[in-house]
Order: structure tokens, then C-alpha cells, then sequence
């Protein structure tokens, strides 16, 4: 059974910094696509990053410049470095892993920015 968790959510000030990680277990994942999405308060899900097992990196728009996609593929682990935080990031973060068959997806885990 394949398993995919998400932890390091929270609440930070506008212009914080958070760390959120995501581990899997269950598979081989090192040539998996693995990023987040996230899903603000009354809207739709939407991409945030992802990261292939090479290392190649996209972002959408609005957290180019502020947030990291990482991952070590030896702890089947991602990680997304987010900084200078605004309120419009506050939104529950999901973690998935994709081998172009089947994506896994986290539970989420919920960020919150105050201004």
C-alpha cells in the first residue's frame, strides 16, 4: 500500500518562512514527479510545484521567486521551502506523487498567513 504524508503546516506572519515536507512509502518513488498543489479557503485545488526525479523544477506564477521544490530521493522525501509567505498562500498544501499511471496524494496539511 502506498502511502503519502505531508507535515510541517502552520500558522506564520506575512513574510514568514515555512518548511513543508512529504515522505512516501511503499514504492520505489525516486523516478516519480513529485510536487504540491494547494487548495485556498472556497477555491479550487491548484498547482503549486513539482519536481521530476531528475531535478527539473516548475512553479506556477505566483510563488516563483518565494517558494523551493526539493527532494531526496535516498528518503524518498520532497520538500517545499516557502518564503516571504502572504496571506493569499493560506491554504490547505497536498503533496502527491505521480508515475504518469496513478497519482498519490497526501492528506494536506493546512498553512495559514496572517497579516
Amino acid at each position: 500500500q502506498v502511502h503519502v504524508v505531508e507535515s510541517g503546516g502552520g500558522l506564520v506572519q506575512a513574510g514568514g518562512s515555512l518548511r513543508l515536507s512529504c515522505g512516501a512509502s511503499g514504492r520505489t518513488f525516486s523516478s516519480y514527479i513529485m510536487g504540491w498543489y494547494r487548495q485556498p479557503p472556497g477555491k479550487e485545488r491548484e498547482f503549486v510545484a513539482r519536481i521530476t526525479w531528475s531535478g527539473d523544477r516548475y512553479y506556477a506564477d505566483s510563488v516563483k521567486g518565494r517558494f523551493t521544490v526539493s527532494r531526496d530521493n535516498a528518503k524518498i522525501t520532497v520538500y517545499l521551502q516557502m518564503t516571504s509567505l502572504k496571506p493569499e498562500d493560506t491554504a490547505v498544501y497536498f503533496c502527491y506523487a505521480d508515475n504518469s499511471i496513478t497519482t498519490y496524494w497526501g492528506q494536506g496539511t493546512q498553512v495559514t498567513v496572517s497579516s
